[in-house]
């Protein structure tokens, strides 16, 4: 049995339960209703507004972009349709009244990230207006690198070459430097060779384009070249230079191809291929002391 000395207030469980029962059990059941109907229109709702979503941009030919981001919104959507129409079922001013409170906390907490969110989502925007990348580019930005799977409302998601998924805020993909190497019809590969000073220049050079002409998916037209580019301390350099359609072949892979064919040949052919090297120069001088040997360094 327990008292509440307070005047006013029921003085036994009993008188409680006879005051407010019915208040509670109204409660209960006002609570269950919106929970039940919001996980049944959310979990029900979400999956056919995002497929019919896909669905209706892929119809139109929209880009992969703008379906990624379509999909995220219509998420989002569903979300607050849940909510909404759970409330009216289960009777919207008891629901207000119920979570007043933790709709007062979770604005505050809302209002410190509410500027973070709003950025990124009005990048996203941006980027599917401007377009600076699509769905399956490969892009760089801040010495990172991916190909883009999905544009979503606040973050880009990308996978890398090790196959590691990166998420990324667009607000930092809107707002810096984003190199995109696959959005041009042709891309340049190059690559230094360093030769010796007394090779040939001519022959260097005539294998460095016969083994890049071998190489599938290097373009004609512009036609491979690789001129002197510079003398260093032990070697002149032949920059090696090759154009591939980025869409349709690999830069990485023509690069590795090119240096290790490259390579081979000027082992056959005898050119060397120096690198840096530091030669000392002096003398020594050896004395004799005491019968032991003493080294002495000019």
């Amino acid at each position: 049995m327990f008292r509440v000395l307070q005047q006013g207030v029921p003085t036994s469980l009993s008188e409680f339960t006879s005051q407010y029962g019915d208040l509670l059990v109204s409660f209960a059941v006002t609570v269950l209703s919106f929970v039940v109907t919001f996980l049944i229109l959310y979990l029900v709702g979400k999956p056919v507004l995002v497929r019919a979503t896909k669905r209706a941009l892929n119809e139109r030919e929209f880009s992969q972009s703008i379906v990624s981001l379509g999909s995220s919104l219509a998420g989002t959507i569903a979300v607050f349709g849940a909510v909404a129409i759970a409330a009216v079922v289960a009777g919207f001013p008891i629901i207000l009244s119920a979570f007043a409170t933790i709709f007062a906390a979770l604005a505050l907490g809302f209002a410190f990230a509410a500027s973070d969110i709003v950025e990124n989502f009005i990048a996203g925007i941006f980027i599917i207006k401007d377009k600076p990348f699509e769905v399956g580019d490969y892009i760089e930005w801040d010495g990172n690198g991916g190909v883009v799977r999905e544009i979503n409302l606040r973050v880009s998601k990308l996978d890398t070459w090790d196959n590691e998924q990166v998420t990324v805020p667009n607000g930092d993909l809107a707002n810096g430097t984003v190199t995109n190497l696959v959005a041009n019809e042709t891309r340049r590969v190059t690559f230094d060779f360093g030769i010796e000073y007394d090779a040939s220049i001519e022959d260097a050079r005539s294998i460095i384009l016969e083994e890049a002409s071998k190489i599938d998916g290097v373009l004609d037209d512009p036609e491979p070249s690789a001129p002197v580019t510079g003398l260093g301390d032990s070697a002149v350099i032949l920059n090696g230079r090759v154009w591939i359609n980025p869409q349709e072949t690999g830069a990485g892979g023509v690069k590795h191809k090119l240096v290790e064919n490259v390579k081979r040949r000027f082992d056959e052919e005898d050119i060397g291929m120096p690198y840096p090297y530091t030669e000392l120069t002096g003398s020594i001088e050896v004395r004799e002391q005491n019968g032991e040997g003493a080294v002495a360094d000019d």
